[in-house]
């Protein structure tokens, strides 16, 4: 009689890569932030949203938390300076 497959230990590999995208991806995010920081350059942070959101759905697929935090953060920065310049309301 045949054995039973070994249970693997550990998360999938693709799991691990959405991690490492997401952090890839808030890594680059985070120059443009500053960037936007910037008065009268306000307006590149309405870029940053986005691949912020990419970025948090990516981290959310994987089974770490690092990768949704970081875009969690460069989301709360890009929001919060657009709110202040008036230009999320």
């Amino acid at each position: 009689m045949p054995r039973a497959l070994a249970h693997k230990r550990g998360a999938p590999h693709s799991a691990r890569m959405f991690n490492i995208a997401s952090l890839v991806i808030g890594v680059l995010a985070l120059p443009w932030i500053l960037l936007g920081s910037v008065p009268f350059l306000g307006a590149v942070n309405w870029l940053v949203l986005p691949w912020g959101v990419l970025g948090l759905v990516l981290g959310q697929l994987s089974s770490r938390t690092s990768g949704r935090n970081l875009n969690l953060v460069v989301l709360l920065i890009a929001v919060l300076r657009l709110w202040i310049g008036g230009g999320v309301i």
